[in-house]
Order: C-alpha cells, then sequence, then structure tokens
C-alpha cells in the first residue's frame, strides 16, 4: 500500500512514463476535481481497478466499489478520481485492488 504522490501536469503537456510507480492493492490517491488514476497495462491480462466508494446516498443506499477494466498489453486507462471516492476520515481515494500488478504502472495525474 502506497500513498501514491500526485503529479501536476501542465497545460502543455508532459512525459508522465518516469513518474509511473508500480501498484500495490491499498494505494491511496488525492481525490477531487481535474485528478486521475493514469494506469498503464502490459500484461497479457486486463487490469481491473477497483477504488472504494464510501458514499452513502440519501442516508441508506451504499456503493462499496466501482471497477474499471484496462485492456491487456498495451492498454492505458485513465481513471478519474472523484470526490465521491474520498473516504471521510482521510479524504483519499482508496485503490483496493488491481486484478494483475505484473507490467502495471500507475500514477496519480492532476490536470489544471
Amino acid at each position: 500500500m502506497t500513498a501514491l504522490v500526485t503529479n501536476v501536469i501542465p497545460n502543455v503537456g508532459a512525459d508522465i512514463a518516469p513518474l509511473l510507480v508500480a501498484p500495490a492493492n491499498g494505494d491511496t490517491a488525492v481525490c477531487g476535481s481535474g485528478m486521475f488514476l493514469y494506469v498503464k497495462n502490459t500484461n497479457a491480462a486486463a487490469c481491473v481497478v477497483t477504488i472504494a466508494c464510501p458514499v452513502i446516498q440519501d442516508g441508506r443506499l451504499t456503493t462499496s466499489s466501482s471497477t474499471f477494466s484496462v485492456p491487456l498489453t498495451t492498454g492505458i486507462g485513465v481513471i478519474p478520481l472523484l470526490p465521491l471516492y474520498a473516504d471521510p476520515t482521510t479524504g483519499r481515494a482508496t485503490i483496493t485492488s488491481y486484478s494483475v500488478t505484473s507490467g502495471v504502472t500507475v500514477g496519480v495525474v492532476r490536470v489544471p
């Protein structure tokens, strides 16, 4: 489990490849407007990313998690880290699991 660092991407763009790190189940990230989890998958299997969703709607309806599939081999996923993923205690999104981690790298980016 890692507290992923937020990388601010300037309006002119940037090569984010050097900013990517190996994922671990339980990673956390800042979430909110303009925040994204960038996932690069070179594994021979699709990578399903699961993010905890601790929000309660109408005081009674819960959603335990949200999943996103990143295609195999050269797949790239850009997953919005919406405010609804914020843990009420830490204020951070928790990436509860990656279905595969070999050949997968991740980074948190903020686009101004």
